[in-house]
């Protein structure tokens, strides 16, 4: 953390952070000056911190933070146990305050190192550009790649014209950050990119003096909220990062790819999407008044930017007809506008974009009750739709083209142009998801008060069916006048009719999807085709030509079960008669949902992925024949959370390695947490992480890198699979104590109390594993820095199948190798275990073990969970052949080896404070404090580890 550093006599005295080189595996020159860059962020943004806390907090609180700094760095890099024995005393007898000013600080730096990792990302990728060579998953890279396997343009094109891609945010109980917070931080992150082209002492010391002052905010602004996040926090989060890369880096991205394909039309193929506002599921603070919430804010932000980008662009195109005539489409439309200042009469172009500022205008006061901030004339006559003011800067585009002025097209009205054709005036396409028993609960309720079934849960499955269908195939709605509906059916039925609302006024791109949690069988999609009928989303009758729905039904498949069903649900649901053709006419799509979270948590890491693969193909093989015979396209949405347990790692990688076929242009996958933030929050990183989808997509689509596998693979995953969920349920379900003991090791109990989402931890009042919701679940282990979902069973399960026998062990062994080296879907699955394993820290984990009460429980379990970890660990080395973690991955190594010794003292005290905290929370009148420290480090923990959620 800092510390003093000595400054000669011209220059003020300043502190310094400065990562230890003592412990650092020996590199050479060259990866040294690569990095240089680097550790003088890192040095310029410690040594500022901490001149801002030695000038806030006093000397003696600045020493305080440096002597806990050299210790963590001396047991972590040294292993000096006595310099942990010391550490340990000292934390002990911080006070309260003095505690919370630790936390901050060394969060903080979390927060700035972050900063600084992002901005070398960004440098090396402009060294890499500017030598001719291009990183992987760069679309660059992607073009090259495509090209060599003789893709033509033409090629690229035309698999564009077919795809559908679309990360989908998701506001999970992991976001951490506070708006406020991240302002600054991309603030401080603008002027550490300016300070690369600054070259005068004079500059760079007034660069620094900017970024100390946005420091400062940062020290004194609240990193916490003290109030429960809301739905409409939430919502307002996400449209930050439109705010700050989206709108702005997608129609970038868009722009490298008409430049590679010169001559072809590049489809609006990527789009965004959102769970928040529309996710209900276990979250009863999502209702039909923040489904308009969530579109009226979305369809703001978009019309703002075009309002700005169409008021800048009328500054910019001064141009006058008597030197340039332009279209006759061009004049008519000038001709049109209200403008009538005759200092403009001969501009064209201006009065043009001033008649689509009012037309804007009214289109933002119309759709969301707001009104625009400049009014050159009055609003008036709104946009039916984005298309009509997408036809209007068509016709700009052509004029400015006919008269030699195609150089002004580029720098914004393309961009703008291109940006109406992603975002509409809709922004994003908002999901709906509910849990299927709530929709069996509403279906049961209007049959009983209609008279139809007086006990519609009571029926088996194939009674459900045909009872649907039967309605299905009615004309009549359910509903009964003056019938009185319990609040569930109300709320439920107010949802979908805001849907069928909000399409009508803001594009059909506004709602497209329908996910059903927990969809166990045909019926649950079936139900929900019936609440699409009641409410006006599905229009006809069940067999007849004229019936098409507008929401597509998403089954998500979660549990190890479900995922095992799904193909059987899936092909029973398309036999029965008239399904095939109401997809068919409703756009032919038929998107399923694939859980990553709660299939880890049911079965363990590596059978949830086992299951998911298996899951994937056949899918795709039963779909072949559906799109053969109906036109039906199938869409796989990966419900991916951030820390490997839930499905993360690198998405690059994530999507070369499905199955075969199971790509073909179209994919969704879920963005959530604090990934968020790690992604997007800065614009050239954010569109690096774009990009990536894009090219990962094409390539796996038209370069086909997997392959089937070979049986051999196949049987050898499925005897790992059976033995590590054996190996898996055994510790975590089935060992007396280990709920009590999760309970009080990890920092779940506080999580839970932390404003950091709208949602509950657990889906019911209960400590059973079975109800706690997966990202708590996974949050918890990876604050602790267990990682427990990210790699448990794996070690017992290579065990099991290696055997004893020498022989047999030695082929086995080598099977495994061999599957690494030549299968995608293998060798990512270790990969990401590595990286898990490399982030995790039992020697810090064991500090947790102190807090359950029960010490031979602790002790125990804690010692199973050890010897687990630890033959992952030989496991791992024993296929990969790699005895240290990340060997293949030197970059994340490096940031490993800068960041955690400054991570190790948050976990310290959030060990020593939460030890406080449930001793005395009911007695101690200090106790909210050291509650607001707790939750302190679990941001900065959460920082520092970047992928946890």
């Amino acid at each position: 953390m800092p510390r003093a550093e000595k400054r000669t006599a011209s220059r003020p005295k300043r502190t310094k952070t400065v990562p230890s080189a003592q412990g650092r595996s020996t590199q050479d020159g060259d990866a040294a000056s690569k990095n240089k860059p680097l550790m003088e962020d890192i040095r310029l943004l410690g040594r500022i911190l901490g001149d801002v806390i030695r000038e806030q907090e006093g000397r003696a609180a600045f020493d305080l933070i440096e002597r806990v700094r050299q210790l963590s760095v001396a047991f972590r890099l040294k292993k000096d146990a006595s310099a942990g024995r010391v550490l340990d005393r000292l934390l002990k007898n911080l006070s309260a305050d003095q505690t919370v000013s630790v936390i901050r600080a060394f969060s903080y730096f979390s927060h700035l190192a972050n900063i600084a990792e992002d901005r070398h990302h960004v440098r090396r990728r402009e060294v890499h550009e500017a030598a001719g060579t291009h990183q992987e998953g760069s679309l660059a890279h992607c073009f090259e790649k495509l090209a060599r396997a003789d893709h033509r343009a033409a090629d690229i094109a035309e698999a564009l014209q077919q795809a559908y891609i679309s990360p989908v945010l998701t506001a999970h109980p992991t976001e951490v950050q506070r708006t406020s917070i991240l302002d600054a931080e991309r603030a401080i992150a603008q002027l550490i990119e300016r300070r690369d082209a600054l070259h005068s002492e004079a500059e760079r010391q007034e660069n620094e003096d900017l970024i100390r002052a946005r420091v400062t905010q940062l020290w004194q602004t609240r990193m916490l909220r003290y109030a429960k996040l809301t739905v409409s926090d939430e919502i307002e989060n996400a449209l930050s990062y439109y705010h700050a890369t989206f709108l702005r880096q997608i129609p970038r991205m868009y722009r490298e790819i008409e430049q590679a394909l010169p001559g072809h039309a590049v489809p609006g193929f990527f789009r965004m999407g959102h769970w928040i506002g529309g996710d209900r599921d276990g979250n009863p603070n999502v209702t039909a008044d923040t489904l308009r919430l969530a579109l009226r804010r979305q369809g703001e932000t978009a019309l703002r930017h075009y309002l700005t980008e169409v008021h800048t662009l009328g500054a910019e195109l001064s141009i006058s007809n008597i030197l340039s005539p332009v279209t006759p489409e061009m004049q008519a439309l000038a001709e049109r506008s209200p403008d009538r200042n005759p200092h403009r009469e001969d501009e064209p172009y201006r009065r043009a974009l001033i008649g689509m500022y009012a037309r804007l205008a009214a289109t933002l006061h119309e759709l969301t009750g707001t009104e625009a901030l400049r009014h050159a004339v009055a609003p008036q006559n709104p946009y039916l739709n984005a298309d009509e003011f997408l036809a209007d800067l068509r016709v700009i585009e052509a004029s400015l083209r006919s008269h030699h002025a195609q150089a002004l097209v580029a720098p914004r009205l393309a961009p703008l142009i291109r940006a109406v054709q992603v975002f509409g005036f809709h922004l994003a396409t908002v999901d709906l998801r509910q849990s299927s028993d709530q929709h069996e609960l509403v279906v049961a309720e209007l049959l009983k008060l209609a008279r139809i079934e007086p006990d519609y849960a009571a029926l088996d499955e194939a009674a459900r069916r045909a009872l649907l269908l039967r309605l299905l195939g009615d004309a009549r709605p359910l509903r009964v006048r003056a019938a009185e509906y319990s609040a569930l059916a109300q709320g439920e039925l107010a949802i979908f009719e805001a849907a069928a609302e909000g399409r009508a006024r803001f594009g059909p791109e506004a709602i497209r999807h329908y996910i059903i949690s927990h969809t166990e069988t045909v019926s649950d999609l079936l139900e929900v085709l019936l609440l699409q009928k009641e409410t006006g989303l599905l229009r006809g009758v069940l067999g007849e030509d004229d019936v098409v729905a507008d929401l597509i039904v998403s089954p998500l498949f979660e549990t190890i079960a479900d995922l095992r069903h799904a193909p059987d649900i899936m092909r029973e649901f398309y036999a029965l008669p008239g399904v095939a053709a109401l997809i068919r006419r409703s756009g032919g799509e038929q998107d399923v949902m694939l859980g990553y979270s709660d299939s880890n948590k049911d079965g363990g890491f590596f059978t949830s992925n086992w299951e998911l693969y298996r899951a994937e193909i056949a899918l795709v093989e039963q779909f072949s024949a559906m799109s053969a015979e109906h036109g039906i396209r199938l869409r796989l949405f990966h419900g991916r959370g951030g820390t490997v347990g839930r499905g993360g790692g690198p998405s690059y990688q994530a999507i070369l390695a499905q199955p075969p076929g199971t790509v073909n242009g179209q994919i969704r996958l879920t963005e959530q947490g604090e990934v968020i933030a790690s992604k997007y929050a800065h614009p050239e990183i954010g569109r690096r992480n774009l990009e990536t989808l894009v090219a990962a997509t094409l390539e796996a689509t038209l370069l086909h890198p997997t392959k089937a596998a070979p049986k051999a693979f196949l049987e050898a995953a499925e005897a790992l699979s059976q033995a590590s969920m054996a190996a898996y349920r055994a510790l975590v379900y089935e060992t007396p104590g280990f709920t009590d003991y999760f309970f009080a090791a990890t920092p779940i109990r506080e999580i839970a109390e932390l404003n950091i989402g709208s949602r509950p931890a657990s889906r019911k009042a209960t400590r059973a594993i079975e109800d706690l919701r997966a990202i708590p679940w996974g949050f918890s282990w990876g604050q602790c820095r267990v990682a427990l979902p990210g790699w448990c069973g794996f070690g017992s399960a290579v065990d099991a199948y290696l055997g004893q026998e020498p022989k047999a062990r030695a082929q086995r062994l080598e099977l495994l190798q061999k599957m690494v080296r030549q299968w995608p879907f293998f060798r990512t699955l270790l990969s990401n275990l590595d990286m898990v394993m490399a982030k995790s820290d039992l020697r810090i984990a064991a500090r947790y073990v102190e807090l359950v009460e029960d010490k031979r429980l602790g002790k125990k379990i804690f010692t199973a969970v050890k010897a687990e970890w630890d033959r992952t660990a030989e496991a791992l080395s024993l296929i990969t052949g790699e005895a240290a973690r990340l060997q293949s991955n030197p970059a994340l190594a490096r940031s490993i080896e800068h960041r955690f010794p400054y991570l190790d003292p948050l976990n310290h005290l959030q060990v020593e404070l939460m030890r406080r905290y449930r001793k005395q929370r009911d007695t101690d009148p200090h106790a909210e404090r050291v509650r607001r420290g707790i939750h302190l480090s679990i941001n900065g923990i959460a920082a520092g580890l970047r992928n946890t959620g």
